[in-house]
């Protein structure tokens, strides 16, 4: 017999789970596409007259459709917090599992995926216009069909920031 905590989490969680989807069924609701017919082509020496209003033959001819797609794999978020559930052992192992999947792993997941934009921002911010790229030399361009003033790189220094404001806050006094 296996320990209560992973029977109750195993019970909550199996409630959603499908475990043999039928692909047939489980894809995609049935639409008006679904079921078309083959239209049946009039023969030539029928007693419809052939006049310059009447459709064409190959515009009655169904398009071939494709062959059916394999089922979509399972990405919900429960198979994978099952198997983590494995060999858990004790309430507490369950609160470890669940507090690092629910907490810690999107936690430290957002605050790479941060650095990384930030980094690139911070990169791009110095290569927008200075860089030798395609892109580069297209908002180049862009910027002056526009007309627009191209800003300039400067290396301003910290110290030089602080003496404009000291002179400003305080008149130059000493």
């Amino acid at each position: 017999m296996s320990s209560a905590p992973i029977n109750i989490a195993s019970a909550i969680q199996s409630a959603s789970i499908k475990r043999h989807p039928s692909p047939h069924h489980d894809l995609n609701p049935s639409t008006a596409a679904s079921s078309k017919e083959p239209i049946e082509p009039v023969s030539p020496t029928s007693s419809v007259s052939s006049n310059a209003n009447s459709i064409p033959e190959s515009a009655l001819k169904p398009t071939p459709r494709r062959a059916n797609l394999p089922p979509l794999p399972d990405m919900r978020f429960e198979q994978s917090y099952l198997a983590s559930l494995q060999g858990a052992e004790s309430y507490w192992t369950i609160a470890w599992i669940t507090g690092r999947d629910q907490v810690v792993l999107p936690l430290v997941q957002g605050m790479l995926w941060t650095l990384v934009l930030s980094g690139w921002r911070y990169w791009n911010r110095g290569a927008q216009f200075q860089g030798a790229t395609l892109g580069s030399k297209v908002r180049r361009w862009w910027w002056n069909v526009n007309h627009w003033k191209i800003p300039e790189q400067t290396q301003e220094k910290l110290s030089d920031k602080v003496g404009e404001f000291y002179t400003a806050q305080l008149g130059g006094h000493d």
